[in-house]
């Protein structure tokens, strides 16, 4: 991973809502947070809470009951790879009963916060931590993220032009999701690409960008009238899936430990 310059206080992650206080620091989803909020089993500061839009700070004494949610800054903090398969959603609950990626994996890692998303339709790496500032950091820096897509059609080079000088696009809901509230979209020059098979009917390519907009790829390639057949992350900031087979997971190698504590400028204790 190569260190993010961006200035800390540019993530400001010590306010934020109650509901995402208690799903990142327990095993309650969002969701289920937002029940025990409305059903008065939530107290914060020693005051009873049933305002779904209460905001807590990270040192505010906040409890389900007679537990203390918090989180301890000094414990140690895991990272893992997992290769996600495609028919997964990257979310702790989901209403219409669809599989999730918690049900892929352990049940030890039911707390950890994905860094990010990959749709329903999409596959491959995934990381994700017990630490939210980790989590935070990561999904909010320029890291360099590796995909492998398979589109509907040739690769022209009008497409090849936006891919090296960006592109705006004022109506970029073809390929969004239905409901999607964002419409117009800028897309920054990708850092490289490598088109691997052009064809009529399908091409394949391989490309490096350093943003994770909303289906932010699905979105450029449909704005062409070229479908995402096949959309597979294969790297993220220098950590790889390489071999790890579909629905399994791994730790960071010690390697990669290593260039996540320069990243996020701490000592050289373990993580």
């Amino acid at each position: 991973m190569k260190k993010d310059t961006k200035k800390s206080d540019e993530i400001p992650y010590e306010v934020m809502r109650l509901n995402k206080f208690l799903s990142h620091n327990s095993n309650y989803s969002r969701r289920e947070a937002d029940k025990l909020i409305a059903d008065g089993l939530v107290r914060v500061n020693n005051k009873l809470i049933t305002d779904l839009a209460t905001k807590v700070k990270t040192t505010d004494k906040v409890e389900i009951g007679k537990k203390i949610i918090k989180e301890d800054k000094n414990r140690m903090y895991t990272v893992i790879v997992y290769n996600k398969p495609k028919g997964e959603i990257v979310t702790k609950s989901d209403p219409q009963g669809r599989k999730t990626i918690y049900d892929g994996l352990e049940a030890k890692y039911k707390h950890f916060l994905s860094v990010g998303r990959l749709d329903y339709s999409s596959e491959g790496l995934l990381l994700l931590s017990d630490s939210v500032d980790i989590v935070n950091k990561l999904m909010h820096s320029d890291l360099e993220r590796v995909y492998k897509i398979k589109v509907s059609g040739f690769i022209t080079p009008k497409v090849e032009e936006a891919m090296q000088k960006g592109i705006t696009i004022e109506d970029a809901t073809k390929g969004a999701y239905s409901k999607t509230k964002i419409k117009s979209m800028h897309f920054a020059p990708f850092l490289a690409y490598d088109i691997q098979a052009n064809g009529e009917k399908i091409s394949k390519i391989k490309v490096v960008i350093n943003e994770g907009k909303n289906r932010e790829l699905r979105r450029f390639f449909a704005h062409f009238n070229l479908d995402v057949m096949d959309l597979k992350r294969l790297e993220y900031g220098g950590v790889s899936l390489n071999n790890l087979p579909t629905g399994k997971s791994r730790f960071l190698t010690k390697d990669e430990y290593k260039n996540l504590r320069i990243f996020m400028n701490e000592d050289d204790r373990s993580i």
